[in-house]
């Protein structure tokens, strides 16, 4: 892969990473309210069901995170872009889609094929 385009997906995941821990910051900031403001049970239930939620999601891109610093990881280490399975490069449209993949979409569709016949 070119200097250039490790540079591309390089800043590409920093800004994404970036953006995502913004993201985090801001629901803690917004975690910090008060309960008193919503003297209703109902409405503290409510409020209770979109914290865990937010929660989750935010687990969920905290994963993503660690998986963008893999992938900025194996840009340093010159393995991004190579596919674990086979060691074929990984096409740039699928790159594109998803940064953080370290399979090629034969293999990903392999692996997928393996999982459903697991049942998993």
């Amino acid at each position: 892969m070119k200097q250039e385009d490790l540079e591309y997906y390089r800043t590409l995941l920093n800004e994404q990473i970036d953006q995502l821990l913004t993201e985090a910051g801001k629901t803690v900031a917004d975690m910090t309210g008060d309960y008193e403001t919503f003297p209703d049970l109902t409405d503290r239930a409510s409020l209770e069901s979109d914290r865990s939620t937010e929660l989750r999601i935010r687990d969920r891109e905290r994963k993503l995170i660690n998986k963008m610093r893999e992938a900025l990881q194996r840009i340093d280490d010159g393995t991004f872009g190579i596919c674990d399975v086979c060691g074929k490069e990984i096409g740039s449209k699928r790159l594109m889609a998803r940064p953080v993949t370290t399979l090629c979409i034969e293999c990903k569709k392999a692996q997928e094929k393996i999982e459903k016949q697991r049942g998993e």
